[in-house]
């Protein structure tokens, strides 16, 4: 079993940061990919951004240029920061892991509980 546990969500006005974490604990031997997903309500659940092992990083095009996904290995963890934030940014962002339990065995999948960042005046 793994754990995901998610941080770094508030309320801030339009134009200021957030930096989001998400640390992965439990069964893991390696990490594959580390990510985020959001969900407004009444949207369905959308991709932010990804990092997979080799630090390659995969953008949303609304996020491109403004978010940054990064990664720690060491700790298993993955971070967002998120710049010039838009009230269309409002959402529940999930971090997001697929991972390997033994070496060579399948890949399975996670999901963190969400956490909430609102984008307001």
């Amino acid at each position: 079993q793994v754990q995901l546990v998610e941080s770094g969500g508030g309320l801030v006005q339009p134009g200021e940061s957030l930096r989001l974490s998400c640390a992965a604990s439990g069964s893991i031997f390696v990490i594959a990919v580390m990510g985020w997903y959001r969900q407004s309500p009444g949207k369905q659940r959308e991709l932010v951004a990804t990092v997979a092992s080799g630090d390659t990083t995969n953008y949303a095009d609304s996020v491109k240029g403004r978010f940054i996904i990064s990664r720690d290995n060491a700790k298993n963890t993955t971070y967002l920061q998120m710049n010039s934030l838009k009230p269309e940014d409002t959402a529940v962002y999930y971090c997001y892991v697929v991972y390997v339990k033994v070496l060579a065995g399948p890949p399975s999948r996670a999901w963190g509980q969400g956490t909430q960042v609102t984008v307001s005046t």
